[in-house]
């Protein structure tokens, strides 16, 4: 993926870390120049090649609820139609390349909101000894979090490689 896109999808991901609804996620699509419908999504989530939205209430009384997907989605959509365009299938894309890239990015989205915390809870001890000693061993545990999901991310792309490989070769 070329870096402008991929700085792209970040911007999106940091803007909107609460999630996107539906219509932000076509939106956004239809500014990179991606043809993309409601149908598709649905199709797409039915399928399991993107995750599922979750059920967020509206504010104020009887204001029922919207479903947010997580701000990747877009990413996982891109890379999904240029699986496709690649002449992938979707059961290929299923059972080969997807199966965990949903996965790490939830597990990163969770760590950061856990490493978050940490050094938030750790604020109100600020100055102690004990508050510099927790914030290096936040900062280490979150090095060696984010050499983890480095490490996934790798194991993952030898798979795909691989399966990919084992395509043109089969």
């Amino acid at each position: 993926m070329d870096q402008k896109l991929e700085s792209h999808f970040h911007k999106i991901e940091r803007e909107h870390e609460s999630g996107l609804t539906s219509r932000q996620i076509l939106d956004l699509l239809a500014g990179l120049g991606v043809s993309f419908s409601e149908a598709t999504l649905r199709k797409y989530v039915q399928q399991g090649l993107l995750p599922r939205s979750k059920r967020i209430g509206k504010k104020g009384k009887h204001q029922g609820s919207q479903g947010l997907y997580p701000a990747s989605v877009v990413r996982q959509i891109c890379r999904v139609r240029d699986m496709m365009a690649r002449d992938l299938t979707i059961e290929q894309i299923q059972r080969e390349v997807l199966f965990v890239r949903g996965d790490i990015e939830e597990l990163e989205r969770t760590l950061t909101k856990v490493f978050d915390a940490l050094l938030e809870a750790s604020e109100s001890a600020r100055g102690e000894p004990v508050a510099r000693a927790v914030a290096v061993d936040i900062k280490g545990a979150r090095r060696m979090a984010s050499e983890l999901i480095d490490r996934l991310s790798e194991i993952e792309s030898r798979l795909i490689a691989r399966a990919e490989l084992a395509r043109e070769t089969g």
